[in-house]
């Protein structure tokens, strides 16, 4: 695929359609692994609709490269799914979204975002635009507009008590949205379409999250945590996380 206009010179991307390999060594060396906090990689439902990607939608997936390094740069990860447009038909968080993608039988009519992702060391240049961008680019290509997003919000975590829907509303005195991931979708044309309270769940025994974590729980009750952007929920040696997202709707010209 080609990169995104304005992309930097140096950089280029493929689909994992166009270069399996790399898909397949950004799994194997787990590149992108470090850029999620450990509870978050253990979804209950996640493996289902993140594991189908590819091969099932290899098109629709894509990596970009350091064409002076060869170094694996970011990723972008979407699933098409049916979607008849409406805030009713609209999947209740990325959970219901994935697992809707992979068993309707129905064609799909539009393209979620599911992850974009930009390593550490090149990060603050840009290039999570350039992700999104391509993500739109894929869309248009495969007939699959409008683009949703699932957003996960980047400072989240700092408000952990405060609900979706109210720190979703934050905006700055100048009126931009005051989440630095929400923003730049804004910057690029999204709008909010609604907070997503119960998006991913992550249920699982005490002992795993006491491992991905470092809380130590001796009582049932909700705990706030590291990187959590809600509050853990713990009821007879069992955790229960819902991970907030917000809904973006991204135009994508025909």
């Amino acid at each position: 695929m080609r990169s995104p206009e304005g992309a930097p010179a140096w950089l280029d991307a493929f689909t994992a359609e166009e270069r399996p390999d790399l898909w397949q060594r950004a799994r194997t060396e787990r590149t992108f692994e470090p850029l999620w906090p450990e509870y978050n990689q253990h979804g209950t439902h996640a493996a289902e609709y993140f594991g189908a990607l590819v091969p099932r939608f290899a098109h629709l997936q894509a990596l970009f490269v350091d064409r002076r390094s060869g170094d694996l740069v970011a990723r972008a990860r979407t699933i098409p799914f049916h979607w008849d447009g409406t805030l009713d038909d609209l999947p209740s968080g990325i959970d219901a979204l994935g697992l809707r993608a992979v068993a309707e039988p129905r064609p799909p009519t539009a393209l979620s975002a599911l992850a974009a992702e930009v390593r550490t060391e090149y990060q603050r240049q840009g290039l999570s635009a350039f992700v999104l961008t391509a993500m739109a680019a894929m869309a248009r290509r495969a007939g699959l507009a409008p683009l949703v997003a699932p957003v996960r919000p980047s400072w989240k975590d700092r408000f952990p008590l405060h609900p979706i829907a109210a720190y979703g509303s934050w905006t700055r005195q100048d009126g931009r949205p005051f989440d630095p991931w929400i923003r730049l979708h804004v910057r690029l044309g999204a709008r909010i379409l609604r907070p997503e309270p119960f998006s991913m769940e992550i249920t699982g025994p005490l002992s795993d999250w006491e491992d991905w974590t470092g809380l130590r729980v001796h009582h049932d009750g909700s705990y706030v945590f590291r990187d959590g952007l809600a509050p853990l929920r713990v009821t007879g040696r069992v955790g229960e996380y819902w991970e907030p997202n917000v809904w973006m709707l991204h135009t994508v010209p025909t």
